[in-house]
């Protein structure tokens, strides 16, 4: 893990290495009064070689990793806990009061009655 951590800072030490020529090689083609047509190969190198030694270390910075596969997550899970989402589940909503919930249970004489005028 420490060393994957040496190999993104080599990483990014080389590619500011490489942003720096990028620079300086602008800077000595205006003083030439050259025009600029094309980056260098050796620092379009410089940048690739250090872009692939930070991916190295980020991967090996990471650590060991996880399966994707569901039959690794869900083989301690029964059936019925599977489907089963609790963050989803909602108590209170507007069904409370859209739904008079004295009524319920009530029979058909303890309901107000309906005038018909």
């Amino acid at each position: 893990m420490f060393g994957g951590k040496i190999f993104v800072g080599f990483g990014l030490l080389a590619l500011g290495h490489a942003a720096f020529s990028i620079i300086q090689h602008r800077t000595y083609l205006r003083i030439t009064e050259q025009e600029f047509t094309t980056i260098p190969l050796d620092i379009v190198l410089q940048c690739v070689a250090s872009l692939v030694v930070c991916c190295y270390g980020i991967v090996q910075a990471a650590g060991s990793f996880r399966e994707i596969r569901a039959t690794a997550e869900l083989a301690h899970k029964t059936f019925d806990t599977v489907g089963n989402r609790s963050s989803f589940h909602i108590f209170n909503h507007r069904g409370q009061a859209l739904y008079d919930l004295s009524h319920v249970g009530a029979s058909p004489s303890m309901l107000p009655a309906a005038s018909d005028s």
